[in-house]
This record gives structure tokens, C-alpha cells and sequence, in this order.
């Protein structure tokens, strides 16, 4: 009998079980080859489809009933044993997402890969019996620590070659080879287009000037792209040239190397889009692919490239969040893991580093080393504080310093000087700002910007938090830009949202203590075009006398602070940096792991008991405890949330939607709905509403709510 996997919509073509899985098995062994596992590649492709093989899925295909066709596969690699029966959680997961293990008591219908075992399939022998399968040998990857999360990574690499690959052959049978993808990777060309864009740099030799000190940098960036691939910190000041050092770092490592692409990975989408845009002027726009969940790349001919590439990463450079990165890396389900085999052999530059999340670092620190140990991928610690993460690498890890004469540089391009003023009242503080020009100032809660931003409500008074949609923010920070080039008055209140990636120059800078990377990143918007001396720049940390809730994120790092604060004069510099650091991780070292993640893997190297689908639902670096209000101030909103009135659905308008959205806490959205304020979308179960009062949300402040104390985490 033929046995089909599928047929076209036209019904007019046929793809056989015996086609589909040859393909997906070599091009799923070409995908693993980057790590040295073509067999186990090939062996997942192979078998994963099997259960198509039956009566019962034919009759599926001519619209009969739904039929488990994943389920015959794991077993009969379950049934086959030794390590084969590894992979029995790929082949199990390749569309419901990888299962933990579970226990010989799970029922057959309880989804565990145990539970799968028991399951009553259509009978698939007849086909399976004639499958031949290449003998498979001990994957060959260094065990970091115990070894299961080892293990347990490397089954995660070769899922993600196996639903890459099904969906590429899938893709290309019912599209007749007709899609339109673009795949690339780093070639010398992209090399070449760098070193032109930066020629005129490399002239110049005098150290005493702010671009003979970026050049400075950005050769040494190209000579260390020479070393061998590994662990690297770049510890780069503000105004020391980072972007363009680390990609031309990157790009030398990459041709010399062979590495296939590079990955920037940042806390923030507005550092995203500013990087992003910097890389293509260079590189032009094809070699870039900015994956977030702000980009949207739409439904035309012109851009389905990109969005195609933004399913597995096929693009030379890739610029994204911390939270699609890290949090694909602990998913299970196909389309977050599809891209992963992608990152293998890559330079992976985590910009901003000392952003990652203290509670999920021991983690998020193991991707990393099981990437440069195991999957040929060199890592940039990259950042212009400098936090003392080495400790937390496996001892012996060697990570070495890209940036020439780091202490030097920083002494060089310091703009302002950071002065603790100690204790203010919320009057003192107004009539410090008061008479200012140009000033910024930062607090903790946004509940406090409101609060200080109507006493100073006038012309030239700005305020600017997470209660603004995206298009407003952007709006309002292009008035700020353009009152600053003006040098005509420019307050600005605001949450710590300005402090990353926000490109502003502000004569002072006032900063509510908070961590000491949040107060140097707070630094960085004060003097940054070096206009002036930094003796004459001064960015002023101090703490309300008047007691405020603060929010549990920052209790501690707030805390640590203070202790700082008492044994540095200096509060910004490299020693108070590393100091703040050692103690907060010290302080936080049984928290660096605050679900127990790695150990979960750990300790299932015996029994090979991996649990996939419940440390998905652990990982997660936002919290996920908000509401998005949609608001209708503008044409263009209007139209898109009336096209989600009329029930239509699709990835591009959601990310359009996003613009003119606002994310709140629970309770506050229930506030607001209790009120009557808000028009509900039972359709998303209550996810998400239409705020139907404007005079709820102003030009001025943007959502007004009762405010619960912290920042709401952009992703």
C-alpha cells in the first residue's frame, strides 16, 4: 500500500510517508552536522512521521477523524531502546512539544512520555518493520556539571533540527517548492562592507580625541576577532563606540572562523531597534533580521522573506530579546525550539548583560557555557558596567577582555560626575528641578513620576513611563530630542524606561538610588555628546525622605546600593561596579536559580527523566501577570482594534495593535473594568480590552491608574 503524509490543496499532488521522512532525516542530519550529530538528526526525521503510515490516518487525510500520528514513533524508538529511546522524546513532542518523562504510573492519556508508551496506536508495524536506521553513537558534547542538563540541551538541539526540517519539507511540498525563502549566512562580503563604512575611522591615531579613542577600541575589536572561538567579555564605556566594536568583533571572529551568524541579544526593543538600524545602514537590509514583539515585517511579497527567517533564524545577523532568546532555549514547544540548531556556531554577543534576570542567572549562565562548550558558539559578555558573572561560569572557564585598557578608557570617557546627595524631601527635589533648563529625572515608581509631574506640569515639562503606548512614547521622545538640539527648556519625569537605549543629552541628571547599574546606565543620558566638561555635569543620586512602596524586584539591589553608597566616593566607577555586583550575587547565590531549573535536568542523568514541559512553564523572564488596554486616540487604532472587533485574527495586526497598547497589572485592569472604563474582548478571555473612557488617558500622562509601585517589563 502507498501511504501518503500529505496532499496539496489542489489535491492534485501527493507526498509519500517514504518521501517526507528521507527528507526531513537528511536535511534534519544536515542541520545536526553543526554539532556533530548527523545520526541522531537523521534517525529523529526518519521515524517521527511513522504513524502516517496506517488505515487510520489515510482516511485522516480525506477528512476523516484526528488521528495520532506522533505517539507510534516514540514507541517503537522506546521499544528499539539504548539511546534511541532518547530521542523518543523528539519524535513524541515534534507537534504537542517535547513531554517531561513522568512515571511508569501515568495514564496513557496524561501526555508524559511514560504515559505515551502505554498509548494504543493504529497498527504501524507493517511499515516500520522495512525502516533501517544508522547505528547511533554517544552524543558528542562535554557534560558541564553533572551532565544531565547536558544531555537534556543536546535532545533539545536535535528537536529543534527535526521541526525545522518538518516544516521546511512540509512548507516546500504544499507551496511547490514555490516560498520564497531567503536563508543566508555570514560571508566575507559583510566583512568588507564594515571595514569601508568604518575606513575613515581607522585614520585616525590621536588617543587624546573621543574618536582616536574609539578607534582605538574598534581595532583592537578587529585583532581579538583573530582569537580562538570562546567566552569573551567586552566591557566598553558609554561613548566608547560598543555597537560598532562588537560587530566588527563579530564579523572578523565570524570569517576567520567560519562562524554561520551573529546574535545580538538585549534587555530592551528600543536598544533593539537603534541597534538593528545601525547594523543595516552597514550591512544593508537583507543581512539583518530584527526578531521581537514590537517588529512587524507584514504580509507583503517585499518583506515574506524576513518573515519567514523570524520562524528559524536563517539571516546572518539577528538582533533580539533577551526574553525570545533564553525563554526558547527552556520551551518546548516547536515553533519557540525551532530555531535553536540555528545558534549553534554562532557569535552571540549578549549586549547589556548585567540586565539578565538575578533570578533565572544560573540558567541563563548554562545556555551560555553548554553554546561555547559544546556547540562551536563564541559568547560576548558585552556592557559598559561590567558585573562580576565570571564566578557563576564553571571553574577554569576562561573569559577574556576585549576592550584595550579597560580602566584607562573608562577614566577617559567620563562625562559626569555621579554625586549621592543623600536624603531629599519631595520639596526640595521640586525646587531643585525648578531651576534647571535641561534636566532628567528618574524614579523608581510611577506612581512618584505622576505625582512630581503634575507640581511641575508647564511648558517644557515632559512626562514619560509604561503607561504611554509604544507610537505615544516615541512621539513624545522625538519633542524631547528635538527641545534639546533647540536648547530651549526640557524637564523630563520619567521611569527608568529612559535609561537603556534611549538616546538623549541632558545638561543634569537626577536619579532615585536603585541599583548601581541602573544609576550608571542613568549617567549615561547626562553630558552624552560630551559638550561639556564633567566636572560641570552633574547626574545627582538621592532617596526620597518621604518612605514609598518599592517593588520587590528591586528591594534588594536597592538595598545593596546603600551599602555602596557608604564605602565609595565614587559610586560609578569600575571597583563600586564589581563590588555592588559581588555582593548582590553573593547575597542572591540559593535565588540565582530561583525555580531550581538546572538541578531539574541534573539530577535526571541516571534515568534520563527530563523535565521539558513543566520547566517551560517555569521559565519565564516577564512576568506574565498583566493585561494589555488597547486605546483608540489615534486613526490608525481605531481601524485595527475595528478589524479586531470583527473577529479577524493575524500575527501582523496583533503586532500593529501593539503600538496602541498599554500592559497593566491584573488588579489594576480589574480596577479600571470595575469602573466601567473598559470594553472586554470576551474573545481573548479576558486578556485584553478596549479602554472606552478617554478621559482616562491623556495627551500629557498617558493611562492614568491607580498606580502600583514598579516597572512593567517590556518584551
Amino acid at each position: 500500500m502507498k501511504y501518503l503524509a500529505h496532499i496539496s490543496e489542489d489535491g492534485l499532488r501527493e507526498q509519500t510517508v517514504d518521501e517526507h521522512g528521507e527528507n526531513v532525516a537528511r536535511l534534519a542530519g544536515k542541520f545536526a552536522e553543526a554539532f556533530y550529530a548527523w545520526n541522531w538528526g537523521y534517525v529523529a526525521g526518519k521515524m517521527h512521521d511513522i504513524g502516517k503510515a496506517t488505515d487510520g490516518f489515510q482516511r485522516r487525510l480525506h477528512g476523516g477523524p484526528r488521528v495520532d500520528h506522533s505517539t507510534a514513533g516514540a514507541q517503537e524508538l522506546m521499544k528499539k531502546g539504548g539511546l534511541y529511546a532518547l530521542l523518543a522524546y523528539c519524535v513524541a513532542g515534534h507537534h504537542a512539544g517535547l513531554p517531561d518523562k513522568g512515571t511508569e504510573a501515568d495514564s496513557a492519556d496524561g501526555g508524559t512520555l511514560c504515559g505515551r508508551a502505554k498509548k494504543k496506536v493504529p497498527n504501524y508495524h507493517e511499515y516500520a518493520d522495512k525502516i533501517e536506521l544508522p547505528v547511533l553513537n554517544s552524543p558528542k558534547i562535554k557534560p558541564i556539571g553533572k551532565g544531565g542538563f547536558s544531555v537534556a540541551f543536546f535532545l533539545r538541539m536535535v528537536y529543534s533540527c527535526l521541526v525545522d526540517a518538518d516544516f521546511l519539507d512540509t512548507e516546500d511540498f504544499m507551496n511547490d517548492g514555490k516560498t520564497k525563502r531567503e536563508p543566508g549566512k555570514v560571508e566575507p562580503q559583510l566583512l568588507k562592507e564594515l571595514l569601508e563604512y568604518v575606513s575613515p575611522w581607522l585614520e585616525n591615531t590621536d588617543v587624546n580625541t573621543v574618536n582616536g579613542r574609539r578607534t582605538e577600541i574598534l581595532k583592537a575589536s578587529l585583532e581579538m576577532g583573530k582569537k580562538e572561538p570562546g567566552i569573551y567579555s567586552m566591557t566598553v564605556p558609554t561613548g566608547g563606540g560598543k555597537t560598532i566594536a562588537s560587530l566588527a568583533f563579530a564579523l572578523k571572529h565570524a570569517c576567520t572562523y567560519g562562524k554561520d551568524r551573529i546574535i545580538y541579544v538585549l534587555p530592551y526593543t528600543s536598544i533593539i531597534e537603534q541597534n538593528a538600524q545601525v547594523f543595516r545602514d552597514i550591512l544593508g537590509d537583507n543581512a539583518v533580521l530584527e526578531n521581537h514583539s514590537n517588529v512587524d515585517y507584514g504580509e507583503t511579497e517585499e518583506l515574506k522573506p524576513m518573515q519567514l527567517a523570524a520562524e528559524n533564524w536563517d539571516k546572518p545577523v539577528i538582533v533580539t530579546t533577551n526574553v525570545q532568546f533564553f525563554e526558547s532555549f527552556f520551551a518546548n514547544g516547536s515553533a519557540k525550539c525551532r530555531k535553536l540548531h540555528n545558534v549553534a556556531n554562532s557569535v552571540i554577543i549578549f549586549d547589556e548583560a548585567q540586565k539578565l534576570p538575578t533570578k533565572y542567572l544560573r540558567p541563563c549562565i548554562r545556555v551560555m557555557e553548554e553554546l561555547a562548550v559544546n556547540y562551536g558558539s563564541t559568547i560576548v559578555l558585552c556592557t559598559a558596567t561590567q558585573p562580576s558573572i565570571e564566578k557563576l561560569f564553571t571553574k577554569g572557564t576562561m573569559i577574556q577582555e576585549i576592550c584595550p585598557r579597560m580602566e584607562e578608557q573608562f577614566r577617559f570617557f567620563k562625562r559626569t560626575e555621579v554625586k549621592n546627595i543623600g536624603e531629599l524631601s519631595e520639596e526640595e527635589l521640586l525646587q531643585r528641578l525648578g531651576t534647571e533648563k535641561q534636566v532628567l529625572c528618574i524614579f523608581n515608581n510611577r506612581k512618584r513620576v505622576q505625582k512630581i509631574y503634575k507640581e511641575l506640569q508647564g511648558e517644557g515639562v515632559y512626562h514619560l513611563s509604561t503607561l504611554m503606548y509604544p507610537a505615544h512614547r516615541k512621539r513624545k521622545l522625538n519633542e524631547i530630542r528635538e527641545r534639546l538640539r533647540q536648547n530651549e527648556k526640557c524637564v523630563v519625569i520619567a521611569t527608568s524606561l529612559v535609561e537603556a537605549g534611549v538616546d538623549m543629552d541632558f545638561q543634569t541628571v537626577y536619579r532615585e538610588l536603585a541599583g548601581i547599574d541602573s544609576v550608571v546606565q542613568a549617567a549615561g543620558r547626562c553630558n552624552r555628546e560630551s559638550l561639556k566638561k564633567s566636572e560641570e555635569s552633574n547626574t545627582f543620586v538621592f532617596s526620597f525622605r518621604e518612605k514609598a512602596g518599592v517593588a520587590s524586584e528591586i528591594r534588594q539591589p536597592v538595598e545593596i546600593a546603600r551599602n555602596i553608597v557608604e564605602d565609595f566616593q565614587d559610586i560609578a566607577s569600575l571597583k563600586a561596579i564589581d563590588s555592588y555586583f559581588q555582593q548582590l550575587h553573593h547575597i542572591k547565590d540559593d535565588q540565582l536559580d530561583q525555580e531550581n531549573i538546572v538541578e531539574q535536568f541534573e539530577k535526571g542523568v541516571k534515568s534520563w527523566s527530563y523535565p521539558f514541559a513543566s520547566v517551560a512553564k517555569q521559565f519565564k523572564l516577564i512576568k506574565n501577570d498583566t493585561r494589555l488596554i488597547l486605546t483608540e486616540k489615534e486613526d490608525e487604532a481605531r481601524q485595527l482594534i475595528e478589524r479586531l472587533r470583527y473577529g479577524e485574527y493575524s500575527r501582523n495586526l496583533m503586532r500593529k495593535l501593539g503600538n496602541y497598547g498599554v500592559q497593566v497589572y491584573e488588579q489594576d485592569f480589574e480596577k479600571l473594568n470595575a469602573a466601567g472604563f473598559l470594553e472586554v474582548l470576551d474573545q481573548w478571555d479576558g486578556e485584553m480590552a478596549i479602554l472606552i473612557n478617554e478621559e482616562k488617558y491623556s495627551e500629557d500622562m498617558g493611562l492614568e491608574i491607580d498606580e502600583k509601585d514598579g516597572e512593567v517589563l517590556i518584551w
